[in-house]
C-alpha cells in the first residue's frame, strides 16, 4: 500500500526584487522558479544540486520562514501558502526544520535548558511539570545528557550542537522536519554519527523528512527519493537507487561523476561541466542548462523541455528524450552518456 502524500508543492516560485545598473532598473532573481514536487508520510526527499541553485530557499519558503511569489504549499491536504501569521506560527509545531550551521542556529545567550524549553512553552506542549522530564529524555536519545543542561552552546563541539538542534525540532514531535545541509557543517567522522541518529529518529518517531544536500553520497546513504534542482528548477527526479544507476539528466550524470569513489581500484569517468552558472537574475532562453551541457542542440536553446516520464516515478526535464528533428545528435548523445 503507497504511503499518503504529506506534502504537495505545486509550482512553487520564489523571486527576490533587486536594483541593477546605473539607473536602478528593478529585476527579479528567479531562486525557486515553478518547482512542483510531492513528499510521502515516512519517506526522507532529498534536494540537491549545487550551491545557489535554489535548495535552501525552497525549504525556507515552504515553512513559510519567505512568503512565496507564487504556487501552492499543501500540507496535510490544507492550502498554507498563505495562512494568517497566528495560523501558520500554529502549524509550525508540525513542521521543523534542522538548519546548517549548529552554532549560529542556537542562541548563544541561552542555556540548553532554555533553548530546549522555549519551543514546548511558545506551544504550549506537555504540561510544565512534564517538560523538563521530556528535555531530559530527548537529550539522551540524541546523545546527550541531564549535565549539559545548564551549559551554553559555545562549550559543545560542532556535531554536540548539531544533536542539540536535532533534539530541538525532534522534541515537539512534528510530522515534517526539514534538515538543511544538516552534516555539512560536521567533520566526516560526526556526519556519520549524526546521519544515523537522523535516521534512528525517523524510525522511532514516524519522521519524514524532506533532507536538503549537495553532498550525493550522504544522499544515497540516507534517502528515499531524490529532486536535482539547477538555477531554480527541478531537472530530474525518482527513487534513489534508480537516480544513482541510471541517471537520465547529463546534470545529474555530471553530480554523480562527481561522488569521490569509494575504493581505490575503482574506475570512474569524470564528467567536467564547461562554464559558470548563469545568473538566476537573466537565466538563459529554453533549457536552462544549455550553457554547459555537452549534448546542447539548438532546441535545447529555444524551447524548454517538458518533463519526460520512464518508469516509476522516475522523470526528466530533457530535449535528448523528447521528439525533435535532431535524431542522429540525440542518439549519439544518449549512447555516450
Amino acid at each position: 500500500m503507497e504511503a499518503k502524500t504529506l506534502l504537495e508543492i505545486k509550482n512553487l516560485k520564489k523571486y527576490f526584487e533587486i536594483s541593477q545598473g546605473m539607473f536602478k532598473e528593478k529585476i527579479n532573481v528567479r531562486a525557486v522558479d515553478d518547482i512542483s514536487f510531492s513528499v510521502r508520510e515516512g519517506e526522507t526527499f532529498a534536494l540537491v544540486g549545487e550551491s545557489g541553485c535554489g535548495k535552501s530557499t525552497t525549504g525556507r519558503t515552504i515553512l513559510r520562514l519567505t512568503d512565496p511569489t507564487d504556487g501552492q504549499i499543501v500540507f496535510k491536504g490544507k492550502n498554507i501558502e498563505k495562512l494568517p501569521y497566528n495560523q501558520m506560527r500554529a502549524l509550525r509545531n508540525r513542521m521543523q526544520m534542522v538548519f546548517q550551521d549548529p552554532y549560529a542556529s542556537l542562541n548563544p545567550k541561552k542555556t540548553i535548558r532554555q533553548i530546549l524549553m522555549e519551543p514546548l512553552r511558545v506551544h504550549n506542549k506537555f504540561p510544565r511539570e512534564e517538560r523538563l522530564e521530556k528535555i531530559n529524555n530527548m537529550l539522551k536519545i540524541v546523545g546527550l545528557s541531564e549535565e549539559h543542561l545548564d551549559r551554553y552552546p559555545h562549550e559543545f563541539s560542532g556535531g554536540q550542537r548539531q544533536r542539540i538542534g536535532i533534539a530541538r525540532a525532534v522534541i515537539l514531535q512534528p510530522d515534517f522536519i526539514i534538515a538543511d545541509e544538516p552534516v555539512s557543517a560536521l567533520d566526516v567522522s560526526v556526519q556519520s554519527q549524526v546521519i544515523n541518529l537522523m535516521l534512528d529518529l525517523q524510525e522511532e518517531f514516524g519522521l519524514t523528512y524532506l533532507f536538503i544536500s549537495h553532498d550525493l553520497s550522504v544522499i544515497e546513504h540516507m534517502t528515499d527519493r531524490v529532486a536535482v534542482m539547477y538555477l531554480g528548477k527541478i531537472v530530474e527526479v525518482a527513487d534513489t537507487e534508480e537516480l544513482f544507476a541510471n541517471p537520465r539528466h547529463p546534470y545529474t550524470q555530471a553530480l554523480i561523476s562527481a561522488v569521490p569513489i569509494s575504493h581505490p581500484d575503482e574506475e570512474k569517468e569524470r564528467i567536467i561541466l564547461t562554464g559558470d552558472v548563469p545568473s538566476p537574475a537573466n537565466p538563459p532562453s529554453g533549457c536552462s542548462f544549455h550553457t554547459r551541457c555537452p549534448f546542447a542542440m539548438d532546441i535545447c536553446r529555444k524551447v524548454e523541455p517538458v518533463s519526460k516520464e520512464f518508469s516509476n516515478g522516475h522523470k526528466a526535464n530533457c530535449h535528448l528524450y523528447t521528439d525533435s528533428e535532431n535524431k542522429e545528435e540525440k542518439e549519439y548523445a544518449i549512447n555516450h552518456s
